[in-house]
């Protein structure tokens, strides 16, 4: 059997949970030539990618895993795609945008050295609160809005899913969701657009039921965060991260439901926002508007109108 051809670099910036998982699972897809993770912690990230790299024999991939630690962005040069996961996680009690003056400082500079270094990479922003980080990176990078793009609505529809599934107590493949919006109060999920084996979610789930469960995927990240009380949710997050990756270095044309720039769809203008978008080489294709009822219109438009408040703020910080 002939070996499958390897390419393209994705860095990923963080060494966190959230970080080395996410480097992890793109090094475990086998399709990348190297997996680079970058911390400010010396030694962490060359500590974890020596641990990854000699997983290689036992799990079966070749992609190379290098970590470099103080900071530095040599070797990071040149990537296809890079995943911002730098920042402070939330703790219980908090809210995404508890974090927003902080993370700010550190979106920034890890933008700007991204610029520097892989002027022609897709950045995916996972650093909360997400869609006002996803803005700040696209400003500081000075990239086009399609080549910058937030993951939340990837983790946020999973959840969903999840949730759905374990009511029911059928399979999570037999379950399609979606959630839009912002990754955070102002969710909209989108019930019209869910079903259970093809048929839809208000034929097999009282109306009581789905409120509850849509509440529940609203408040995922603090439910997990509760619990835990000592950092956030990586497997998830991870996951949804690095698929988007993969989608962005092979060209794929998935439809992902992402933080992207939207511009005159669904009469909304000039913000970043949870929508499904046509993902591939250069990043967002572009967004895809689907059938919403006019309750889930009207909630996208409120949320868009609550993020964009802070996004243009968010210059400032």
């Amino acid at each position: 059997m002939a070996e499958q051809p390897r390419n393209g670099k994705v860095t990923v910036v963080g060494a966190g949970f959230y970080g080395s998982t996410t480097a992890l699972r793109l090094a475990e897809y086998d399709v990348f030539e190297t997996v680079v993770l970058t911390d400010i912690v010396e030694g962490k990230p060359e500590g974890l990618a020596l641990d990854m790299n000699q997983s290689r024999p036992i799990e079966g991939f070749e992609t190379r895993v290098v970590g470099v630690g103080g900071g530095s962005y040599e070797g990071t040069e040149g990537s296809d795609v890079v995943v911002i996961t730098a920042g402070l996680p939330r703790k219980p009690g908090m809210s995404r945008m508890d974090l927003i003056e902080t993370n700010a400082k550190i979106v920034r500079q890890v933008a700007e050295n991204i610029a520097q270094t892989s002027p022609d990479a897709v950045v995916i922003v996972v650093s909360n609160p997400l869609d006002e980080m996803t803005a700040l990176a696209q400003l500081a990078t000075g990239f086009p809005k399609n080549r910058v793009m937030g993951q939340a609505g990837m983790l946020d529809t999973a959840r969903f899913t999840n949730n759905v599934a374990e009511e029911l107590g059928v399979p999570v493949g037999s379950v399609r969701t979606l959630t839009l919006g912002s990754h955070g109060d102002t969710m909209v999920p989108v019930p019209s657009r869910c079903t259970v084996d093809g048929k839809p979610l208000a034929d097999v789930l009282p109306a009581d039921r789905i409120e509850h469960l849509v509440d529940r995927t609203r408040n995922g990240g603090a439910e997990v965060v509760a619990l835990l009380k000592t950092g956030s949710a990586y497997y998830a997050p991870s996951a949804a991260a690095a698929r988007m990756a993969r989608a962005v270095m092979q060209d794929s044309g998935a439809v992902m439901p992402v933080c992207a720039w939207v511009d005159g769809e669904y009469g909304i203008n000039g913000v970043y926002l949870g929508v499904e978008a046509e993902i591939g080489r250069d990043g967002v294709r572009r967004v895809v508007e689907g059938d919403l009822t006019e309750s889930e219109l009207a909630g996208l438009r409120e949320a868009a109108e609550a993020v964009r408040a802070k996004q243009s703020d968010v210059a400032d910080l």
